[in-house]
């Protein structure tokens, strides 16, 4: 056995989504607050614990960000879209906060509100899905890796890396400007 080398794994693509199909999940998203989470998670990269513990008094309207305890409850900041943010103010209006959170659901609701919505659409929809959207629409869109950390709070550009593994060379190509004209 110590001759013989280990075999080399492959790395997997993990799913994420494209545009089209976010927008045909909140379509089809039974709630308000469903639709303003689906928007949030894919607009913020808010992992569920952050999403899930998002209280009113952390959400800058101004500034477009939301203060959050991250990993290793580090506080951070993540961005608020303007699309989610309609869903959000509508959300809000429709429903008033008295806790911690602004969903009047824990994680395990979250959970099961997207377990539902995927057996209903056929489409995956977990909240690392959402991660991982977050992450590959920015990359699609030109958006730069060192960016990205910063705006979904990875520790390493490494991270980055392995969440936008679905972009491809094609979708690169649509941002490439010749470097001499």
């Amino acid at each position: 056995m110590l001759g013989i080398p280990t075999p080399i794994l492959s790395k997997p693509i993990l799913p994420s989504l494209e545009r089209e199909q976010v927008l045909y999940l909140i379509e089809h998203a039974h709630t308000l607050r469903d639709k303003a989470i689906i928007a949030l998670f894919t607009e913020s990269g808010l992992r569920l614990s952050e999403l899930a513990s998002v209280a009113l008094k952390a959400i800058d309207w101004k500034s477009k960000t939301i203060r959050t305890m991250g990993k290793g409850r580090r506080e951070a900041y993540a961005p608020l879209g303007s699309f989610s943010e309609q869903y959000l103010k509508a959300w809000l209006a429709e429903y008033q906060p008295n806790g911690n959170s602004i969903w009047n659901m824990n994680r395990w609701g979250i959970i099961s509100m997207l377990k539902r919505l995927e057996v209903e659409t056929g489409i995956v929809c977990n909240p690392h899905t959402f991660r991982r959207t977050f992450a590959c629409l920015l990359r699609k869109s030109g958006v730069d890796s060192l960016t990205i950390q910063q705006l979904g709070r990875w520790e390493s550009i490494s991270m980055v890396q392995r969440y936008t593994r679905s972009v491809t060379f094609e979708d690169c190509m649509k941002h490439y400007k010749p470097p001499l004209g």
